[in-house]
């Protein structure tokens, strides 16, 4: 592993343990060049996935892309960023399972769904930029819908988290 610090080719491994529950592997590491400490996360993939947008165009699955979109959704609330990395773990592993090309729909979807459990403010912040929101009224609308709905599940009731 190149040193972030440094661009040593060589690190040692000091310290590894799971973390995400278990979905990656969490490393602390020195250089051997100018002993810097740093961390590395190890991720399973299953695939590499291709991201299909509605006009076509094709792009690579870019997890950091889904982190930042539902960090953005979540901006100032108290959401446990661990829920999020959740999160943002289960849409990635959902969509792996759907093969090799992915509509953008189906992350859209699938991070809607999952945020809508998780926080409904984020998730109406999601939705206001997923769906195009042009009118103070469509505000309105989705968050009509969401308090007709009732307060927010227990935790550990959405199949994403």
């Amino acid at each position: 592993m190149r040193c972030p610090f440094c661009a040593h080719e060589d690190s040692q491994v000091k310290d590894s343990r799971p973390s995400e529950d278990g979905a990656a592997i969490r490393r602390r590491r020195q250089c051997e060049g100018c002993g810097a400490r740093f961390t590395t996360f190890e991720r399973v993939q299953l695939r590499d996935l291709t991201v299909v947008k509605k006009d076509g165009k094709r792009e690579p699955f870019d997890r950091a892309k889904l982190e930042r979109a539902v960090g953005h959704s979540c901006r100032k609330r108290d959401v446990d960023p661990a829920k999020i990395d959740q999160l943002v773990s289960g849409v990635q592993r959902q969509m792996e399972t759907l093969g090799d090309e992915v509509p953008s729909v189906k992350i859209g979807e699938a991070v809607m769904a999952g945020l809508k459990a998780l926080d409904h403010v984020a998730y109406i912040r999601f939705a206001s930029i997923y769906k195009d929101f042009s009118e103070p009224g469509d505000f309105a609308e989705i968050a009509e819908r969401v308090e007709k709905e009732g307060p927010l599940p227990p935790v550990g009731h959405n199949k994403l988290l």
